[in-house]
C-alpha cells in the first residue's frame, strides 16, 4: 500500500500494527475466508442473476420475493420446502393479499429461479394454484389534446422529462438513467443503453424539445462543475467499467442528464469500504489519520456488512488507498 499521500506521517508503531501484528479486537467483522463461510441465500440469488445478465430491477424483485417466501413459512430454508409450500404461498397471494395476476406470475418466476438456478432443485410441476383473477378493463389512451393539456399543467424538469418520454418512447427508468453522452444534438438522436431485455436502441430527439433540453444540459453542466470543485460529482458506472476507467465517474460525458436533487452515498461502495477496513486491520484509535476519518462513516454503516457479493470482493481487491482516501475524506 502507498502511504505517501495520507495526511500526516504515519508512525512506525502504526505501520507495524497494520503490516505485522495480529488483528486486535475491533468493531468491524473481518471478512471470513470464502471456503469456510458460503454466501448467504440472498447473495447467491444476486450472483446467479448477475451471471445471467439480468437487469438490476429483476435482481431486486427476485430477492424481494425470495425473502417474502421464506418469511411466509416462518424462516424455513427453501431446501426444506417443495411444491406444496410454493403452492400455499402463491395461493395466499391471490386469496388473502389479492395481488394482481402479473404480480403473482412475478412471484412464481422468482421462486422457480430460486429452485432451478440457485438451489439446483427440481420441484416439478406446480398445479392447484389459486390464480388471481384478471379483470377485463379497457385501456386508457390519451388523445394528443389531452396529453398537451397535461403537459401544460406541469413545470420544470418533470415537464421536460414527461415531454421527452412522450416524444421519444422512453420508459421512465430509461429516461432517469439517460447520460450526457447518449444525447446527440447534431443528429437529433438519443441512444438508449441497457434497455428492456438489456438491448440497446436509438430513438429520435424531437425538434420541439432540442433547445429546451440543450438549455437543461447546460444548467446540469454548471451544477456538475460546482460539485467537482466541492470534491463531489461522481456517478455510478455500468458493470466493471469503473475498474477499467476509474476517472470516468467524474467525467462530464458520463453524468446523468436528469441528476438527483440532492447528493447520495453509494451503499455498495460503503459495504466494500467497511470490509476493506476490517480486512486490512486499520485500528480505530491509532494515529492513522485515514482510520480516524473513516471511523465515523464505518460505525454508521455496520448494518451493510452482513454479506458481500463477488462484485464487492473484486472492488476490494482493486481498491487503492490514495484514491479511497481522496474519495471519502469529505465525510
Amino acid at each position: 500500500m502507498n502511504l505517501s499521500s495520507w495526511r500526516g506521517a504515519p508512525s512506525p508503531r502504526a505501520v507495524s500494527i497494520l503490516l505485522h501484528e495480529p488483528a486486535p479486537r475491533y468493531r468491524t467483522r473481518p471478512l471470513a475466508p470464502a471456503s469456510s463461510q458460503p454466501p448467504r441465500l440472498l447473495e447467491q440469488i444476486r450472483l446467479a442473476v448477475r451471471l445471467r445478465g439480468y437487469s438490476r430491477s429483476t435482481e431486486k424483485l427476485y430477492v424481494h420475493w425470495a425473502r417474502r417466501f421464506v418469511r411466509f413459512h416462518r424462516l424455513r430454508h427453501p431446501r426444506e420446502m417443495g411444491a406444496d409450500e410454493v403452492r400455499a404461498f402463491l395461493s395466499h397471494l391471490a386469496s388473502t393479499t389479492r395481488v394482481a395476476p402479473s404480480t403473482q406470475n412475478q412471484a412464481l418466476s422468482a421462486i422457480l429461479f430460486l429452485y432451478r438456478h440457485v438451489l439446483q432443485m427440481d420441484i416439478g410441476w406446480i398445479d392447484g394454484i389459486e390464480r388471481a383473477k384478471r379483470p377485463a378493463r379497457l385501456p386508457v389512451v390519451l388523445t394528443p389534446s389531452e396529453v398537451r393539456a397535461a403537459l401544460e399543467r406541469m413545470r420544470g424538469v418533470s415537464c421536460l422529462m414527461a415531454a421527452l418520454m412522450y416524444g421519444t418512447g422512453l420508459r421512465l427508468s430509461e429516461c432517469c438513467q439517460l447520460r450526457v453522452k447518449d444525447v446527440d444534438f447534431e443528429r437529433r438522436e438519443i441512444r438508449v443503453h441497457d434497455g428492456k431485455g438489456r438491448r440497446d436502441r436509438v430513438t429520435m430527439l424531437p425538434a420541439s424539445l432540442a433547445d429546451e433540453l440543450r438549455a437543461h444540459v447546460g444548467r446540469v453542466h454548471r451544477l456538475h462543475q460546482k460539485d467537482i470543485q466541492d470534491g463531489l460529482g461522481a456517478v455510478t458506472l455500468p458493470d466493471a467499467f469503473a475498474r477499467k476507467a476509474p476517472s470516468a465517474e467524474r467525467e462530464w460525458a458520463w453524468q446523468w442528464v436528469f441528476p438527483a436533487s440532492r447528493h447520495y452515498r453509494d451503499q455498495e461502495a460503503i459495504k466494500a469500504l467497511v470490509e476493506f477496513v476490517g480486512c486490512h486491520r486499520i485500528v480505530f484509535g491509532t494515529d492513522f489519520p485515514f482510520a480516524a476519518k473513516l471511523a465515523p462513516l464505518v460505525s454508521k454503516n455496520l448494518a451493510n456488512c452482513d454479506g458481500l457479493s463477488k462484485e464487492d470482493l473484486d472492488a476490494i481487491d482493486h481498491l487503492n488507498c490514495d484514491e479511497l482516501f481522496l474519495q471519502f475524506q469529505k465525510h
